[in-house]
């Protein structure tokens, strides 16, 4: 094994894209993604069973993808690295069990991956075949998806990942595909809703902030919620289409999405002033 420079073999399985990638120290040698978005669009948002069972059939192909991308053998490896958590149990089984009989069968070591740590380790892979983006330490990391949202104060990225904060009720990806709905909009939300505010104005409409009263800072001075915002903005479009007015449906998309991005703003912004951190990464 080249330890300055070793070839990993990534595995990542947990929620609705099955990913393979391949790097060699810093350097992306393959990222192979199947994804089966499509299949959950049609209940409008992602299903455990659903995932596990596209992640079992996208799982081979994808792999074989992956090394002949990167113009390798699977013998070549030095060590295979994926997912454990978090995300969803059945998803995760798939991809960590595939790991397990990877190692094994090569007598290779495995290594289990946090989902969020791995977000900010994609920071620093260079996928032109240089040396990689150094990112100077210690950073605070700002991780938003449809499952998560998350502030980490990283000082080492293997031994030294600090979780400031986290959602303590609905991510904001979720929130773009439940509010998505509300507006008629198509999952997944997030795409959507960025389409339609093009058009709108984000200071029509003023939707609350979670969490981030005074009093609530006390508390929860990283946590994030958007369950609230959410509500706020069901009953809005709920109240208008009672009277029999038209939805402005660009306004509230605008408004919905400048109120989430102003919550993640002000926390990742304190964060780095609490901890005389001139650096933001977001994941």
């Amino acid at each position: 094994m080249n330890r300055d420079e070793p070839l990993v073999l990534g595995i990542e399985t947990s929620c609705d894209e099955t990913g393979v990638g391949i790097v060699r120290g810093t350097t992306l040698l393959a990222n192979t993604i199947a994804s089966s978005m499509d299949e959950h669009a049609r209940y409008g948002g992602v299903v455990p069973e659903v995932a596990a069972r596209a992640h079992l059939e996208a799982l081979t192909p994808t792999l074989r993808t992956a090394v002949a991308d990167a113009g390798i053998e699977l013998a070549d490896v030095d060590a295979i690295a994926v997912t454990s958590g978090p995300g969803l149990s059945g998803a995760l089984m798939v991809g960590v069990g595939a790991a397990k009989a990877l190692a094994v069968s090569l007598g290779k070591p495995l290594y289990a991956v946090n989902h969020l740590v791995g977000h900010v380790g994609a920071d620093l892979l260079d996928a032109s075949g240089g040396p990689g983006h150094p990112v100077e330490l210690p950073t605070i990391a700002l991780l938003v998806s449809g499952g998560h949202t998350s502030l980490l104060l990283v000082r080492d990225l293997v031994s030294d990942v600090q979780l400031l904060g986290e959602t303590i009720d609905d991510a904001a990806g979720e929130a773009f595909d439940k509010v998505a709905r509300v507006l008629g909009l198509p999952y997944p939300g997030g795409p959507q809703i960025d389409r339609v505010a093009a058009d709108g104005d984000p200071r029509a409409i003023r939707f609350p902030r979670g969490l981030t009263k005074p009093k609530d800072l006390e508390q929860h001075r990283y946590d994030f919620s958007f369950s609230g915002l959410k509500t706020a903005v069901a009953r809005w479009v709920e109240q208008r289409q009672d009277a029999g007015e038209e939805v402005p449906v660009s306004d509230v998309a605008a408004s919905f999405r400048e109120a989430v991005v102003d919550v993640l703003l002000t926390k990742a912004v304190a964060a780095c002033r609490d901890h005389g951190v001139p650096r933001l990464l977001l994941g």
